[in-house]
């Protein structure tokens, strides 16, 4: 798996490119024109207390922090996808995989998914930022360990790691999900001091009970289909020990 990283993503939008694509997606021309209005001739500047930059003028870029901005970044992107059978392009957001099946050590459709990429990233205007694009390899084969061409992209190779952390799920080259079940368990007990000192204010159970679910329970179970089922009895019984913490300080 290949875990991709672009260098401002959103910023790099092209609005003539984002109108066309939108236009070969069926949408009607007078929205595919108040798009493009929208991104082209956006004046920004740069505010700290009483001292204001010049206005810069900006045609380039989808503005960061609208609501807007993904769904354009998605459908700009759409037609960014796997060329084989055996590679997959899983995107959500600017956060690309780019997954392959590997089979007798030959990674040649996985690393000509990658070199399309690549060209794809370049007649898009998107940037690779090959510093913080990492690979990780799941070899689930109980052989000796294999050695794998290393992943190049633009001269740089791929750093290679253990494991990674994509859309908040650790996940580990072994699909043991101990690293993450740690991570959570960690996380959870930092918010179970916040918890102690509301009870110490002798605050309501309703609201202890409240404050658990939005801000304990809402980390212990996020994402849990991926994880939970192939988890090893230890990992649950780190988690099933916050979670009993938590109902000896709620009186539930």
């Amino acid at each position: 798996m290949l875990f991709v990283d672009y260098s401002s993503a959103f910023n790099t939008i092209i609005p003539s490119l984002l109108t066309t694509k939108l236009g070969d997606l069926g949408l009607h021309t007078s929205l595919c024109d108040w798009i493009s209005n929208f991104l082209t001739d956006r004046p920004q500047s740069v505010r700290v207390g009483n001292c204001a930059s010049s206005t810069l003028t900006l045609s380039t870029g989808a503005p960061q922090g609208c609501v807007l901005s993904p769904l354009l970044y998605s459908l700009y992107t759409y037609d960014c996808t796997a060329t084989t059978s055996s590679t997959i392009i899983v995107k959500f957001a600017d956060n690309t995989v780019v997954t392959g099946l590997i089979s007798d050590n030959d990674k040649r459709a996985y690393l000509e998914e990658i070199k399309h990429l690549e060209n794809w990233c370049q007649e898009n205007n998107l940037l690779l930022n090959v510093s913080k694009t990492k690979e990780l390899i799941v070899d689930c084969s109980k052989k000796q360990e294999r050695h794998y061409q290393p992943v190049r992209i633009s001269g740089t190779t791929v750093e290679r790691v253990d494991s990674f952390r994509y859309l908040v799920v650790h996940i580990s080259q072994d699909l043991s999900w101990s690293h993450h079940t740690n991570s959570l368990a960690k996380k959870a007990r930092q918010r179970l001091y916040h918890l102690r000192r509301l009870r110490d204010f002798r605050l309501p159970s309703k609201v202890l009970r409240n404050f658990y679910t939005c801000t304990i329970e809402s980390i212990l179970t996020g994402n849990i289909t991926v994880w939970f089922g192939n988890s090893t009895k230890q990992d649950r019984q780190a988690l099933q020990r916050v979670v009993r913490s938590a109902e000896r300080i709620t009186h539930t």
